[in-house]
């Protein structure tokens, strides 16, 4: 609103009408010039408001201030008309004005809650003035972002009441001023780092899967989104390196989504792409941060020379120390994703340390630094629905993240290898920890008492097969499963009081028993027969069978396997797989 328009009554701001009285400390309705006046007294305008362009000309910056934290002044044009001052009393009371009660008697606060309520009217206006900043401010960091499309790879994006699996992706593009000496020379962006993050349903842990990017695997069609909103279906090819999951042949991140469903049976609900400016950014965003070196590391190919022990690095050298290589371990990619883990892991110790969360401006860098260096996907296309993720994401504590990364074997194909591919024995078992949301590190004591009350559902009697009445419905399982599972029950098991109830109302993504309580000995004996954990089992209620009889039901879910084949979980990681927590610091060497 301008100066020439707050002359006349009709365009006078209504939040200009409101003023601070100082002998009550309330605001107070100051009306239009032609409207009725309060009978409390108003404050005094200075003599120099009226005469003196001092005011007028504090500068752009001061005048926006005090425009939203001074609603109560007018400019000199306001039409004239007496305004009392603080201290002026009335010798005789005012007849209240028809329809409206009459005021108490002013009571005489003491100098102490004067400045009280000062401070506490002044503190209103700086909280809107900041309210309105983090308003301009979100809207800046909502342009920083990019997304594309999940071309329908993902679960249709994270919720809160549901464990989270978010996919991580680092490209070798060489995008930014500083980068022509990493990567690949005019690659189109591969999918060089790979982590599937998994955070469980209660939030008490989490584990960051590394993916090889030289794994060997089968990438599937790709129908992806083009720029001219069409889609375009981008053919699968087998057995090629995962890393060309992106970029190659115009693939987007869905397609690395669909290679990882693919590859581990669990579909991720959200991704986020990374290029090198982001690991330059992030550290300096937030100071820098701790790594540990066994060794001296003098790397030609990255760049990195630093000395053993323990370094603070950011910018160009902590890009230097992910892209290392060649000079740890056995100079492969699965040395520097240990390398990676242990930056990461570095990472978020600082960003949940007090230095962090107690800087304002340091955490204003951080989002300004991270919503400028992701690609997400288009269901976290805002500074909201990030913020929502990351509040999630916040309530996990760094000795509860495990890192650890896909178990491979030389590729046997190779006479010199350069490839890995799935070592059969010990992979299935940690995404099968994964898809039933078990955690890598000891579990919490309220976790310790939920696998013991499942555990107790398997102890006791078990009925004769012959006594096990069910009915089997498919709710997720691959076609045909219910009459697969049912054959094989009443032919090879002798549960012969069993039958085919259909497909489910809805899909699961486990395997399910529902019985009611005298049905629990049968509950047992087919879950010994399956092979169904104690999670599984599921007290309830009966139904009617077709004969109409009370029957328990069994629901196979995604993780049906076939007839035959245990369902039973893993409790712990196997037996030679690689992983470390964030709340400790390894050395590479």
């Amino acid at each position: 609103m301008d100066a020439q328009g707050r002359g006349r009554a009709d365009n006078i701001d209504p939040a200009d009408q409101w003023v601070l009285n100082p002998n009550t400390g309330e605001y107070e309705l100051r009306l239009s010039p032609s409207a009725p006046q309060s009978a409390v007294p108003g404050p005094r305008r200075a003599a120099s408001r009226g005469t003196s362009g001092q005011a007028a000309s504090r500068g752009a910056d001061g005048a926006t201030r005090n425009r939203s934290a001074a609603p109560d002044r007018q400019t000199p044009d306001t039409p004239s008309r007496e305004v009392p001052g603080p201290r002026r009393r009335r010798s005789v009371p005012e007849e209240p004005l028809p329809g409206r009660r009459g005021r108490r008697p002013v009571k005489k606060k003491s100098k102490a809650k004067k400045v009280l309520l000062w401070t506490g009217g002044s503190m209103a206006f700086i909280l809107l003035a900041a309210t309105t900043a983090g308003y301009l401010y979100i809207k800046h960091l909502n342009d920083n972002i990019t997304s594309v499309s999940d071309d329908g790879a993902s679960t249709g994006g994270f919720q809160k009441d549901k464990a989270i699996n978010i996919l991580l992706i680092g490209t070798d593009k060489r995008t930014g001023k500083g980068n022509e000496g990493y990567g690949d020379r005019g690659s189109v962006g591969h999918a060089d780092t790979n982590i599937l993050l998994h955070v469980s349903k209660d939030r008490s842990n989490a584990t960051a899967l590394s993916i090889p990017r030289d794994l060997i695997v089968n990438i599937p069609d790709c129908p992806t989104k083009q720029p001219d909103g069409s889609t375009k279906v981008i053919p699968g090819t087998r057995n090629v390196r995962f890393n060309t999951s992106l970029g190659q042949d115009g693939r987007t991140p869905s397609c690395t989504m669909r290679t990882v469903t693919q590859l581990t049976g669990i579909t991720p609900d959200d991704f986020m792409v990374a290029d090198f400016n982001a690991v330059k950014t992030l550290t300096s965003a937030v100071g820098g941060v701790d790594v540990c070196l066994g060794k001296d590391i003098h790397d030609k190919d990255s760049h990195l020379n630093l000395k053993a022990g323990m370094r603070h690095i950011e910018g160009e050298t902590a890009l230097a120390f992910v892209r290392t290589r060649h000079a740890v371990g056995l100079g492969g990619d699965l040395s520097r994703i240990q390398l990676q883990q242990q930056f990461l892991s570095s990472l978020m110790r600082k960003l949940k340390s007090n230095s962090t969360l107690t800087d304002p401006g340091k955490m204003l860098d951080v989002a300004d630094a991270a919503t400028k260096a992701l690609t997400v996907d288009s269901k976290i296309d805002s500074i909201g629905k990030l913020k929502d993720l990351g509040l999630e994401l916040g309530k996990l504590n760094p000795k509860n993240l495990t890192f650890a990364t896909v178990p491979v074997v030389d590729n046997p194909a190779e006479k010199i290898h350069a490839t890995v591919v799935l070592n059969p024995s010990t992979a299935p078992q940690v995404f099968e920890m994964i898809q039933n949301d078990i955690s890598f590190t000891a579990v919490k004591q309220q976790q310790q008492k939920e696998k013991a009350a499942e555990a107790a559902r398997l102890k006791g009697a078990q009925s004769a097969a012959s006594e096990v009445r069910v009915r089997i419905m498919n709710g997720g399982a691959p076609g045909g499963a219910a009459q697969e599972t049912l054959a094989w029950l009443q032919n090879d098991q002798g549960v012969t009081k069993s039958e085919n109830a259909g497909n489910a109302p809805q899909e699961l993504g486990s395997t399910t028993l529902e019985y009611a309580p005298d049905q629990a000995a049968q509950a047992r004996k087919l879950a010994a027969i399956m092979g169904l954990s104690g999670s599984a089992l599921k007290p309830g209620k009966s139904v009617t069978n077709s004969q109409g009889l009370p029957t328990m039901t069994l629901t196979l879910g995604k993780d049906f396997k076939g007839a035959g084949v245990s369902l039973t979980p893993p409790t712990k990681a196997p037996e030679g797989v690689q992983k470390s927590t964030a709340d400790k610091v390894q050395c590479a060497k």
